[in-house]
């Protein structure tokens, strides 16, 4: 047990008095293996959940009060406020309107949350590494009050209710896949998901030689900061122009042979370039799964490094901190495949590297990333787990 959660204890204790009735939740990060920029795309994408993720030490109170305190935001102090304040965002509360953005989604679809509760929070996700902080804290606050008040709830709700906090409540128009994901994780397997009909099926993801690296450029990344938006509103004219001509609901529909066909009807290049992507990274993302099962190792691989370049030039979200991890992690004998995960503009990427070589992989890319940028990159090694849960101690 992460020697965070004794200190997380005593923080409870210290607060408000005791521990002892205080109940201990999880819920996971998430990396993304392929599918990138396709899942508000209606394309597919392919996941796994984290064993590193994020822990709440939570005990209801008999009043509306909610009282929250997070090891990681400690210059924060304790955030008091209460039930009534669900209905808007405010910026005075900081990342405790991911918890009051849940609580708003919650009571909108008729669960009413009866009473307040106080809640020490400690992540171990890096934030801001693209992995998934907001989405592993939102699931985890859904969890949470599915448990606490008995709500009826499944794992493709709460990803709904986490997508729609973010949406609605938050102001970041994201995809479903990280709450998907994060909702439904399995050990040891990663979820092979239909952005557009939310189907999914789970594919084992154990690898026998190699591992799979997560390597954080460490440069702070703020979605909404970012491109994202962007991005999202260039794929959705391409989309319009699209139908226009063709009887598609997204660009998720198309294959590639058909998008060659038909995107001279795109007249912008940047636009074009854009839909590009969201189609032929769709196909990869279905071809990986399948060389995956046929334990292709290799094929896999190649498909990753095809997923970096057309992030890298069709939908330009990449950088020169995330190309560079790249680029460094293909110099080096033992490497696989190598992309970026997450949404760009820094972040992590992921490579799988021949275990043989691990140690050699993590100093040649330490070196050649120092020399590019300015500064050391972090590397995690995954451990694929499962989606939220009550630990019981």
């Amino acid at each position: 047990m992460d020697h965070h959660i004794t200190e997380m204890r005593k923080v409870f204790e210290d607060l408000f008095g005791s521990a002892k009735n205080a109940r201990l939740f999880f819920s996971p990060g998430r990396v993304n293996l392929i599918g990138e920029h396709t899942d508000y795309n209606g394309g597919h994408v392919f996941p796994c959940a984290l064993e590193i993720g994020t822990y709440a030490l939570v005990e209801k109170r008999e009043d509306e009060e909610l009282h929250f305190y997070s090891l990681n935001e400690s210059k924060a102090g304790t955030v008091v406020t209460d039930l009534s304040h669900a209905d808007h965002y405010d910026p005075k509360l900081g990342w405790v309107n991911y918890v009051m953005g849940m609580i708003h989604v919650f009571e909108k679809k008729g669960f009413h949350v009866r009473s307040g509760w106080n809640m020490v929070v400690y992540g171990n996700i890096p934030v801001a590494s693209g992995l998934s902080s907001s989405a592993s804290l939102e699931i985890l606050i859904g969890y949470i009050l599915k448990t606490l008040f008995g709500f009826e709830v499944t794992g493709t709700d709460l990803a709904l209710f986490g997508q729609a906090d973010e949406n609605e409540y938050i102001g970041l128009n994201c995809g479903i896949m990280d709450q998907f994901v994060i909702a439904n994780g399995k050990k040891d397997h990663a979820l092979f998901l239909n952005t557009a009909t939310l189907e999914y099926t789970t594919v084992p993801f154990v690898l026998r030689g190699q591992t799979l690296v997560i390597m954080n450029t460490n440069k702070p990344r703020g979605l909404k900061d970012s491109k994202y938006n962007e991005r999202r509103a260039e794929c959705e004219e391409a989309l319009r122009i699209l139908q226009t001509k063709l009887n598609i609901a997204t660009l998720g529909d198309l294959t590639d042979e058909e998008f060659d066909q038909n995107a001279e009807l795109i007249e912008n290049p940047v636009v074009r370039k854009r839909a590009k992507h969201a189609v032929y990274e769709n196909t990869r993302t279905m071809k990986a799964v399948e060389v995956l099962q046929k334990n292709d190792i290799a094929a896999f691989g190649k498909l990753m490094d095809a997923s970096h370049d057309s992030l890298r030039y069709d939908y330009e979200v990449t950088g020169p901190e995330l190309d560079a991890l790249v680029d460094a992690a293909r110099s080096v004998k033992g490497t696989i495949g190598s992309r970026m995960t997450g949404a760009g503009f820094g972040g992590c990427a992921i490579a799988l590297v021949e275990d043989a070589y691990l140690e050699e992989f993590k100093d040649t890319v330490r070196k050649e990333y120092l020399e590019k940028i300015g500064y050391e990159p972090s590397f995690y090694e995954a451990v694929v787990g499962d989606g939220p849960k009550e630990i019981k101690e």
